[in-house]
């Protein structure tokens, strides 16, 4: 491998860890021309390259910088230091619009994290949807979510400070994790606020609003640090509890430790098999997966406690033998993020499983946690799966994720990507913030474990069952609900959750968005369903509970604000 790194000295460049030829990385003494002309290269070849197998991850080192960024498709860009103030960027860093007319639905797959922006006319734009997430930033003037009105179906915020305002605009619907800013404004179906310090003013249902003041568990993501001696780490922040605001600006962060790139295996898809990896694992050493597309003919086993699993630049893995991508143990510690899980031709049981079946460890203040995991199933190609993301262990939190079975792209259709379930929890004690599924051909999330949390929930059920007979689970039961809690749960709760239909055919309903079993335990808090285009639609929010969509024209969104309702 080569490595990309513009304006370091000779000595520097010695100690720099080789990332390959698809990280960048600057430092402050590169020239302006240079580093703009690198970037637009990148945004050129990515700025419309949904479905492209291209990679990139662009780094800055600590310093000052002035230029304009755009963030295109598979393009992640990081600050190295130790906070985002120490990386400091003028101009304007940007998501703009994938499609025509300032339609941002459909991008996807960028992130930007570690850094302190100052953007040009005090506004940053950030138009974008489904797996795009901002951690860990400080935006030195305002924020917006959309251009020009642009229609967007977001997205994720956490661990971030903007000194203005934060315009959502017409975005469907957003969280924002451990957020602080002067003030925030837009509604539209689902906006869920958790631990944020200035949570807009209202209440659900008018404005769609869902506030819940203290993050319970606050576990942020692993990100790479470099010192100006040019020694590089992983920083693995620790466990908080009943947080708010964000982890860096007034909060101390002393407890979180460090991996040593001494301790860190760098995989590259040039040369890297599974078994290559999986040697490097079950050595303990953590792996950082560079910016490319790696085919697994085995699974990676992650088996060691306090393993870090980290992609760059949106690296994806893909099972060519009908197995898991991803294995781990029952074990303390086990931190996954920054992947694209693509499913293969040959159908995998389950494409990532968190600890194995009847796993029964107790993690206490170490939990299994995920980051920014991401799932596809066809869109790309071919590919099925029966469960995208199966849950064993007590205890594992996941912050953010996106399992899509794909609604367009190559290798797309009701007989072609086949995928039942996104999200199978089996384990206890489980908490998900940000929980966006979609599509799958039965329950979109089927949840076994006791004691459940979800803050956030987004699921289009599929387009395209080709007929009712095809989409119903049992008698007098149409479609599959899009949260399935099993009969014998006794507690679980959940905060702003929502639900929508596009049927492409016909007469294609779904009689219940959720269905729970009829138990004091079980509460869900601020529901919406809706139908869009024309055709079919949702008969109830949650189990027989809420008033049937009505889908355009005169479309009606119905809400619920409490379940079970108050008596």
């Amino acid at each position: 491998m080569s490595l990309s790194v513009f304006g370091l000295a000779f000595a520097a460049q010695a100690q720099t860890p080789d990332l390959g030829p698809n990280v960048t990385i600057f430092s402050p003494a590169t020239p302006r021309a240079e580093m703009q002309k690198k970037v637009d290269e990148t945004y050129a070849l990515e700025r419309h390259n949904e479905f492209g197998a291209e990679r990139h991850a662009i780094f800055f080192l600590p310093g000052d910088y002035h230029l304009n960024l755009p963030v295109g498709f598979y393009t992640e860009v990081a600050g190295l230091g130790a906070t985002p103030d120490a990386t400091h960027l003028t101009g304007d860093i940007y998501a703009e619009p994938a499609s025509r007319d300032n339609n941002a639905t459909t991008t996807f797959w960028r992130s930007i994290e570690n850094l302190a922006v100052t953007p040009s006319n005090d506004l940053m734009e950030w138009a974008v949807s489904q797996a795009a997430p901002m951690r860990r930033l400080h935006v030195m003037g305002s924020l917006t979510l959309h251009v020009h009105q642009g229609w967007a179906s977001g997205g994720w915020i956490s661990d971030t400070v903007v000194d203005g305002r934060v315009d959502s605009g017409p975005q469907q619907q957003w969280i924002s994790r451990n957020t602080e800013w002067k003030s925030w404004t837009g509604s539209n179906w689902n906006m869920v606020f958790v631990g944020a310090m200035q949570a807009p003013r209202g209440d659900w249902p008018n404005p769609a609003f869902t506030r819940v003041d203290r993050t319970p568990l606050e576990l942020e993501k692993p990100y790479l640090v470099a010192d100006d001696a040019m020694h590089w780490r992983i920083v693995v922040p620790s466990l908080a509890k009943n947080t708010i605001g964000t982890s860096w600006y007034h909060r101390n962060t002393a407890s979180a430790r460090s991996i040593p790139f001494s301790d860190v295996y760098i995989a590259s898809s040039d040369h890297d098999s599974a078994a290559s990896m999986n040697a490097q694992l079950a050595a303990g050493k953590s792996l950082l997966l560079t910016p490319g597309n790696y085919e697994l003919t085995e699974p990676l086993r992650v088996m060691h406690p306090n393993t870090v699993v980290l992609g760059l630049g949106f690296a994806t893995l893909k099972p060519t033998h009908g197995t898991a991508a991803i294995e781990t143990a029952d074990v303390d510690g086990i931190d996954i993020a920054g992947l694209l899980i693509d499913a293969g031709l040959q159908q995998s049981p389950v494409l990532v499983q968190v600890g194995p079946r009847n796993s029964n460890g107790q993690h206490g203040d170490h939990p299994i946690a995920l980051h920014d995991v991401f799932f596809r199933v066809g869109g790309a190609g071919a590919g099925s799966a029966d469960v995208n993301l199966e849950i064993n262990s007590h205890g594992t939190i996941i912050d953010h994720t996106w399992i899509w079975r794909a609604d367009h792209g190559k290798g797309v259709g009701w007989t072609q990507n086949l995928s039942n379930t996104g999200l199978l929890v089996n384990g206890d004690d489980v908490t998900v913030y940000g929980l966006f599924v979609e599509h799958h051909q039965r329950f979109q999330v089927q949840w076994n474990g006791e004691r459940g949390r979800t803050y956030f929930y987004q699921s289009e059920i599929p387009y395209d069952p080709p007929t009712q007979a095809a989409y119903t689970s049992a008698s007098g039961v149409e479609g599959w609900a899009a949260y399935k809690v099993a009969d014998a749960v006794k507690q679980h709760e959940a905060w702003g959750v929502g639900v929508y239909s596009v049927f492409h055919n016909p007469d294609v309903f779904l009689t219940h968005a959720f269905e729970v079993p009829k138990t004091p335990g079980v509460r869900f808090h601020d529901m919406v369903t809706v139908c869009l285009l024309t055709n079919g639609g949702l008969r109830h929010i949650i189990d027989d509970t809420g008033e049937p969509t009505k889908c355009a024209p005169g479309r009606i969104d119905p809400k619920l604000t409490e379940f079970p309702t108050a008596q």
